[in-house]
């Protein structure tokens, strides 16, 4: 940002500056805890979602860094009929937004957690993920 000194010593105000911002974010991983709520007539659905990212090391020698990422997905367009659905090993692709939030745990400590607020939601079942991968070679 740019002062704009009209004075000689004198600063006025910052003159606000209007960006276009994003905030997007893109996840295809295996699901790991799942929790499905209910409020009135809808569904939410709280997921944790693994992924993985696989690279040579210095030496060449594969790394694998593992990265769990909390999800939240509303019932809604974009989204699978019926939330109860998906369960821990499943593969889910995900496109949203981040949040980050605080909250009170049970045990009254004051919790910080950055998860993504999921806009739609594809579902592939554990079984036809591995019927898949098999059929690959």
């Amino acid at each position: 940002m740019q002062h704009d000194r009209s004075a000689p010593g004198q600063v006025q105000p910052f003159k606000q500056i209007i960006m276009e911002s994003i905030n997007k974010y893109e996840i295809k991983g295996t699901v790991g805890n799942v929790r499905v709520q209910k409020f009135e007539d809808t569904q939410v659905a709280n997921m944790s979602v693994v992924t993985n990212y696989i690279y040579k090391g210095r030496t060449g020698t594969p790394m694998v860094e593992t990265f769990w990422m909390n999800v939240c997905a509303w019932q809604g367009k974009g989204m699978p009929e019926d939330f109860d659905s998906i369960r821990k090993g499943d593969i889910v692709h995900a496109k949203g937004r981040l949040r980050d939030r605080d909250y009170t745990a049970a045990d009254g400590s004051l919790r910080h957690i950055t998860e993504m607020i999921a806009d739609s939601l594809d579902v592939i079942p554990a079984e036809e993920a591995v019927k898949a991968a098999a059929a690959e070679g």
